[in-house]
């Protein structure tokens, strides 16, 4: 899941998605949005970004369903271990944090947002092993919805909040079989997307561009690397499961952000953001074609109702007027 690009501190509530797109995307934007308002190709440039998402957001499920493919022999935590060291390499010599020169103040927010990475993504792969990809997904969604809604007091992010708790109970419809530790840990991802939100937001004033989400990926790989010597030890780490994790990587983190660095340069981050909230109904489809998990009605009805609110979200959310402009030339991933 997301995390490259440069915000400025605590500027505004806005939506999650709309702060995770200012996060990822402040420095390159600006003069190529000006220029893509008034050119004749604007139309074409459109239909493109729209593509260039709809790439990474299939990437991204399709890297997770892959990864799912290795949970028997290595486990979900050397899958995400792998995946982290993918995300490091493809990061850190982008964004070239300087880790030598970094003060306290500058890694007491980063150590966090390390810890936030590695618990986000265990958790999040751990209950695709439980409850399925398309239940852990649409559960985790529910981090980014939280920090969008809070502390609003207008109806309709009321009616928001009430929509996506019904969507959540209709598509859990918990009872005596509910794998409840499954659906907790993907509480857990969600809690850590939001985590993740709110330190960028800190981070975005101290470290420049993508030098923050590089150093913490940094950091939970390091964290990763006693996994990775044991599943090395044991034999385990080799052949196909390799493979399959190493491919998760690369689907689920390189993919995704060469993608979304080219998209957000064509469309506005409100696109984007509504965009960002076909993901739940992407891993379903996922889940289907490559782990063969089907889904009920209830199941179906219960991920489009968390969807639309979270597009619902995002499309009614008011900028402050100074941010107009900034919204139409930044966006998120």
């Amino acid at each position: 899941m997301p995390q490259r690009f440069r915000t400025r501190a605590g500027r505004q509530r806005g939506t999650a998605f709309r702060i995770w797109v200012n996060q990822r995307h402040r420095e390159s934007v600006a003069t190529t949005a000006a220029s893509e308002v008034e050119a004749p190709g604007a139309e074409k440039s459109l239909s493109g970004g729209i593509a260039i998402m709809l790439t990474g957001a299939l990437s991204n499920q399709v890297g997770a369903a892959t990864g799912a493919h290795a949970f028997s022999a290595i486990g979900p935590a050397g899958v995400v271990a792998v995946r982290q060291i993918v995300a490091a390499a493809v990061l850190v010599p982008l964004a070239q944090p300087p880790f030598r020169r970094m003060t306290w103040a500058q890694w007491w927010p980063t150590l966090p947002l390390a810890a936030v990475f590695a618990t986000m993504n265990l958790s999040l792969y751990t209950a695709i092993d439980r409850i399925g990809l398309s239940l852990a997904v649409t559960l985790e969604f529910l981090g980014p919805l939280a920090v969008a809604l809070a502390g609003s007091r207008t109806r309709i992010d009321l009616l928001i909040a009430v929509a996506a708790g019904v969507g959540v109970y209709v598509l859990v419809l918990p009872g005596p079989t509910s794998d409840y530790l499954g659906l907790a840990l993907a509480l857990v991802a969600a809690a850590g997307w939001a985590s993740y939100i709110l330190l960028n937001r800190l981070l975005g004033g101290l470290l420049p561009g993508l030098q923050a989400p590089a150093a913490a990926t940094s950091v939970s790989a390091l964290v990763y690397l006693p996994v990775l010597v044991v599943l090395i030890a044991e034999g385990r780490l080799r052949g196909m499961p390799l493979v399959y994790a190493f491919a998760a990587g690369v689907l689920s983190s390189a993919v995704p952000y060469a993608a979304d660095l080219v998209a957000l340069r064509r469309v506005s981050a409100r696109l984007f953001g509504v965009f960002m909230s076909v993901n739940p109904v992407i891993a379903a489809l996922a889940g289907i074609v490559l782990l063969g998990q089907l889904l009920d009605l209830h199941e179906w009805i219960g991920v489009a109702i968390v969807v639309s609110a979270n597009a619902v979200a995002v499309a009614l959310s008011r900028p402050r007027p100074a941010d107009v402009v900034e919204d139409t030339a930044t966006a998120l991933t």
